[in-house]
């Protein structure tokens, strides 16, 4: 009798997995950075397929760290920052990858916030070093709006010959020298006026609360969620392609610590967002679909949405063929 019910159960397991196999073929799971979130469930809304998107957000590092580290498999990573894609996942879990938009670091607050009515694109400076401000921003070892927040203030420090640095090295158990700076893992924050998280957007809702003064934050972020924001000047925002403000970010120099402990250097560049299918993708097929349409109508969304597009997306390595029409390849 044991046997015989042995028997239907496995019969009953090789009938269904037809089944499964095709369910989760209409499955594309997708590793993303926090400030891609708007953007995405947009994209997801207006992608018309028999198939479920399931987005997972968090700090483009730790995504990155989820398929290297942790074993976990994605069939498409969108990361704030391409250069984690080469840098961290080649050759093993990936080796092509698309840009395919733009964004810039402001800094944002509300009608909440300490000097609200005050503040502007001339004294942020001056609001920012009062002892009863509060700042934040999100974990630079776990997701790229933190390093480049921090870049963002080492560059000011350096344009303006304001100690802004010293935010970070008398509250944190950052290291700085000049316009370099070392970030434990973990943060350690030693007093009320600094502000971490995991990711930039988990920052929001300290700032509606009235709990948080200011932000560094992606313009789109701001944008999204309807924050008000101060436009920073262009030589620390991080926002221009042009080669000359390339050779400026590339003076902030921040080393992060989030691969196993092992020292990693990034030196401050225009940001700008990129995508690949990694490697372990169990629906590649899938995800070519999908990235396919981000690249072509997607890109007017994130448009809409605050975050410039590149168009077209530029595409380097082992670019898939069913891509090569709607990107431009470089070597």
């Amino acid at each position: 009798m044991r046997k015989f019910l042995v028997a239907i159960v496995i019969a009953a397991i090789l009938l269904s997995l037809p089944f499964l196999l095709r369910e989760e073929s209409k499955v594309i799971k997708v590793f993303h950075a926090g400030s891609l979130v708007v953007p995405l469930k947009e994209i997801v809304k207006e992608y018309d397929r028999d198939v479920e998107v399931r987005l997972e957000g968090s700090g483009s590092v730790e995504a990155v760290r989820k398929i290297t580290e942790l074993g976990k498999r994605a069939d498409l990573l969108a990361s704030a920052d391409y250069r984690l894609i080469p840098s961290m996942m080649y050759p093993d879990y990936a080796d092509w990858y698309v840009i395919f938009a733009k964004n810039e670091i402001v800094l944002a607050y509300t009608e909440k916030s300490r000097y609200a009515d005050e503040i502007s694109s001339e004294n942020w400076l001056q609001i920012l070093v009062k002892d009863d401000v509060k700042l934040g921003f999100s974990d630079p070892n776990r997701d790229p709006c933190g390093y480049r927040s921090v870049m963002t203030l080492l560059l000011a420090s350096k344009l303006y010959n304001v100690s802004l640095d010293e935010l970070l090295r008398k509250n944190t158990n950052m290291r700085i020298e000049g316009t370099e700076a070392w970030i434990p893992d973990p943060v350690e924050v030693k007093s009320e006026r600094i502000v971490v998280r995991s990711k930039s957007v988990e920052l929001i809702s300290l700032l509606e609360a009235g709990s948080l003064d200011y932000a560094f934050e992606y313009k789109s972020v701001a944008v999204q969620h309807n924050l008000r924001y101060v436009d920073l000047p262009s030589q620390i925002d991080l926002s221009s392609p042009d080669d000359k403000m390339a050779s400026i970010y590339s003076k902030a120099v921040v080393h992060i610590f989030a691969d196993s402990d092992k020292e990693k250097k990034l030196v401050g560049a225009p940001i700008a967002y990129g995508l690949t299918i990694p490697k372990v993708a169990e629906n590649k097929e899938g995800a070519l679909k999908f990235v396919r349409f981000i690249l072509t109508r997607g890109l007017d969304i994130f448009d809409r949405l605050g975050q410039p597009a590149i168009r077209p997306p530029v595409a380097y390595g082992n670019v898939p063929a069913e891509l090569r029409d709607v990107v431009e390849v470089r070597p």
